[in-house]
Parts: structure tokens; C-alpha cells; sequence
């Protein structure tokens, strides 16, 4: 009885030692979880924090070349109202001394006219007198004074150059920060990753009859949730969107998510990013595993030809014999398992001669005809791998491609259809296929 209960309490305890184990290893890899959280919105504030420095910088020198600009135009205006003033003042007193200098040489004249008379009044000879009257009469008649007008060309009035700049000082007064466009809102339901396409769709939160267009920036990722600054790809550009959606089409997904974000933008300036949304991209990646190759098989990810020399640096002196005496290329023939060494036996050693084959997972659909090409109808107890076999040629796989829209939907009703009649015609005509 009593090794019964120690047998029973080290069982009790062997399972809640798992237990509280696995409850440890939730506990730390949701600290881990959310330690890089915190530390990507870290980085997230001080890279905000030096845009903000740096924008602010950049605003300012241009807030002052703004305004060295209206300086500018004032002091020019200013110069050139001046001169016309002066120029205006210089005009009228150079009439006014004109007129000034002839009235003194007019006066002048006539003083001494005027004495000269006076004097001639004390002549007592009639015959002299007489002379004397007739040379004034004279004079009188060719005096300037008695032709010049006592009228001043000008008038010392200068309200015609006067300013007021009132309006000007109010409208200066209105001087404000330009108008920018809020940040657009991305509808999550409205966005769309199908058939190796991103729809992205947005709105506003209020309407805005000046917005010129928008831009849309994205860049793929592998990591969910919020934008990363650090260990990131650069964001890409797409500009002069007039509408409230686009279509990214013919895209590779090489990472697991792709982020988004828009901004509108009118005549004179580009409004606030909208909040970032992560979409997954669900792609299948894959590549082409070269251990399972025949050893004629020169593999390079997506890429597998058929190489006569492959493999052959490790027995050369046994197929040396073999090769003589042939020519052009030289027919496939199975390899000697005993002379390879054992770091390239192994899986590759279960294939004969004539079976060049690489494996990766796949299902092949016809795109042109949108014919199934084969499925399986049946149970397997291990997993299955579809091949390729290559003869003295070459093969290339596109990878980073989702599943076709016209795929699921056939895999949806093709239920009690012959694998090998099916076809995509069947269902709704999809976009186009790639496989």
C-alpha cells in the first residue's frame, strides 16, 4: 500500500510539475510577446520623436523664407512708392522754380521800369519828356510782367500719393497655417487579399470638397500588428489616387503580412497618415528542397535543371570510362549508390535511373483552360508530396502566390466530380490564374 501511494503522489506530482511548466512557458512567451510589443512602440516614439525635431526644423527655415519673401516684396514696394514720390516732389518743384525765377526776373524788370518813370517825371523839356514817355510806353508794352501769369502751374497737393493700407494690414492679420486634410479612415471590411491582390479601401472622416487626391504607402512585412520601425522595408509609393480605393495586382508575397496607409492630400499640402492597418497576405512560400534531388539535378530554390556533371566531382574516375567515347548529351543513367559518399546518400538513393525528381507541395491547375489537371481521392497515412520530373531541361516554380479565388470555390463543388474532369469553367469565371 505504501509504495502504491508514493508510486501514485510521483505521478501527481510528475503532472502537475507539466503542468505548472506549461503554464510557465504561456506566461513567458506572452512577456516576450508583449516586451516586444512595448519595445516596437518605444522605437516607435523616439523615431515620432525625431520626425517631429526634424520637421520642426524644417517648417521653421520654411516659415522664414515665407516671410523673407513678404519683406521682400514690402521693401520693393516700398522703394518704388518712394521714388515715386520723390519723383512726383522733384517734378512740381522744378516747375514751381521756373515759375519762381521768372516772376523775380519779371519783377525785377519791372522795378526798374517802375523808377525809371518815377524819374522821368522830373524832366521839365517837353521834347525830352516826350522821348522819355514813348521809351517807357515801349518798355511797358514789351514788359514780361504784364505776360506772366500769377497762377502756380502746380499746387503743393500731394494727397494723390497718399496710402492707406488698412485692408492690407487685416488681410496680413488673417495670416494663418495652410488648411490640411484630415487623416483618411481604412475600412478593414473593405479591404480585400485575393488572387495575388490587395484592394485597400478608405473614407473621410468628414467631407472635404478641396482634397485633390490621395497617396497610398505600403511594404511587407513578417510581423503582425503595428508597423515596425526598425528591421523594416522601405514603404512604397503609389500617388495621385483619385478615389477612395485601389488595387495592388500581380503581387509575390514573400513575407506573411503587408502594412498600409493613406493620406489625402489638396493643392498645397499632404495631410496626417491614416492609422496603419496590417493585412495578411496568406501566400504560399516554398522552394525546392535539393536533398531530395536526383544527383543529375543542379537545384537553386525556385529553380531545378536537369546537369549532367552533377554529382559527378565525387566519381569521376568510376564514370570516367563510361563517358568515352560518346558525344552530345549524354543519357541519363543511374548512378552508382555504393560509389557515392555517405553526406549525399540517403533520400536522393531511392530513386532509379530514369527518375529525375525534386519534390516541394503543390496542385496544378491548367490556367489558360482552368482544367484540373489531378487530384487525390483517397486517405493517406503520411503525407504526400507532389514531384517533378526533369529531362534535359529545366523547371521554375513561382512561389509567394495564394490560392485562387476560382480554386476554393471549385474545391467547394467539386464534391462527387471526377478529379480528373473538373474543371474551373464549372464555377464562377475567376481572375486570372497562376500556379
Amino acid at each position: 500500500m505504501g509504495g502504491r501511494c508514493q508510486n501514485n503522489n510521483i505521478t501527481k506530482n510528475n503532472g502537475s510539475y507539466q503542468f505548472c511548466e506549461e503554464a510557465l512557458q504561456r506566461i513567458i512567451t506572452t512577456l516576450a510577446s508583449k516586451n516586444d510589443e512595448i519595445q516596437n512602440f518605444i522605437d516607435t516614439l523616439n523615431h515620432t520623436l525625431k520626425g517631429v525635431q526634424a520637421n520642426s526644423s524644417s517648417i521653421l527655415l520654411e516659415l522664414d523664407e515665407e516671410f523673407d519673401g513678404l519683406y521682400s516684396i514690402l521693401d520693393e514696394m516700398k522703394e518704388s512708392m518712394t521714388n515715386t514720390i520723390k519723383q512726383e516732389q522733384a517734378r512740381k518743384s522744378q516747375e514751381l522754380q521756373s515759375q519762381l525765377s521768372q516772376c523775380n526776373n519779371a519783377l525785377e524788370n519791372s522795378e526798374e521800369l517802375l523808377e525809371f518813370a518815377s524819374r522821368s517825371l522830373d524832366i521839365k523839356e517837353p521834347e525830352e519828356f516826350s522821348k522819355a514817355a514813348r521809351q517807357i510806353k515801349d518798355r511797358v508794352t514789351m514788359a514780361s510782367a504784364f505776360r506772366l501769369s500769377l497762377k502756380p502751374k502746380v499746387s503743393d497737393n500731394m494727397t494723390h500719393l497718399m496710402v492707406d493700407f488698412s485692408q492690407e494690414r487685416q488681410m496680413l492679420q488673417t495670416l494663418k497655417f495652410l488648411p490640411v486634410p484630415k487623416a483618411p479612415e481604412i475600412d478593414p471590411v473593405e479591404c480585400l487579399v485575393a488572387d495575388n491582390c490587395v484592394t485597400v479601401a478608405w473614407r473621410m472622416p468628414e467631407e472635404d470638397n478641396k482634397i485633390d487626391h490621395f497617396t497610398l504607402e505600403y511594404r511587407k512585412t513578417n510581423f503582425d500588428g503595428l508597423p515596425r520601425v526598425k528591421d523594416e522595408r522601405c514603404w512604397e509609393l503609389i500617388d495621385y489616387i483619385k478615389g477612395t480605393d485601389y488595387t495592388l495586382s500581380g503581387l509575390k508575397f514573400d513575407s506573411k503580412y503587408m502594412n498600409f496607409r493613406v493620406r489625402a492630400c489638396n493643392k498645397a499640402v499632404a495631410g496626417e497618415y491614416s492609422d496603419p492597418i496590417t493585412l495578411e497576405t496568406k501566400a504560399l512560400n516554398f522552394s525546392l528542397d535539393g536533398s531530395s534531388s536526383h544527383l543529375n539535378l543542379k537545384v537553386d530554390d525556385n529553380c531545378v535543371e536537369w546537369d549532367p556533371t552533377g554529382g559527378k566531382s565525387q566519381e569521376n574516375k568510376m564514370k570516367g570510362k563510361e563517358n568515352k567515347g560518346r558525344s552530345g548529351t549524354p543519357s541519363p543513367k543511374r548512378t552508382s549508390v555504393g560509389s557515392r559518399p555517405s553526406s549525399i546518400r540517403g533520400s536522393r538513393d531511392r530513386f532509379t535511373g530514369e527518375s529525375y525528381t525534386v519534390l516541394g507541395q503543390l496542385s496544378f491547375y491548367n490556367a489558360a483552360s482552368k482544367q484540373l489537371l489531378y487530384s487525390f481521392k483517397t486517405k493517406f497515412t503520411q503525407p504526400v508530396l507532389p514531384g517533378f520530373m526533369i529531362w534535359c531541361g529545366g523547371l521554375s516554380l513561382s512561389t509567394g502566390l495564394q490560392v485562387p479565388s476560382a480554386v476554393k470555390t471549385l474545391q467547394k463543388h467539386e464534391n462527387g466530380m471526377s478529379g480528373s474532369t473538373s474543371s474551373l469553367n464549372n464555377v464562377m469565371h475567376p481572375p486570372s490564374l497562376q500556379h
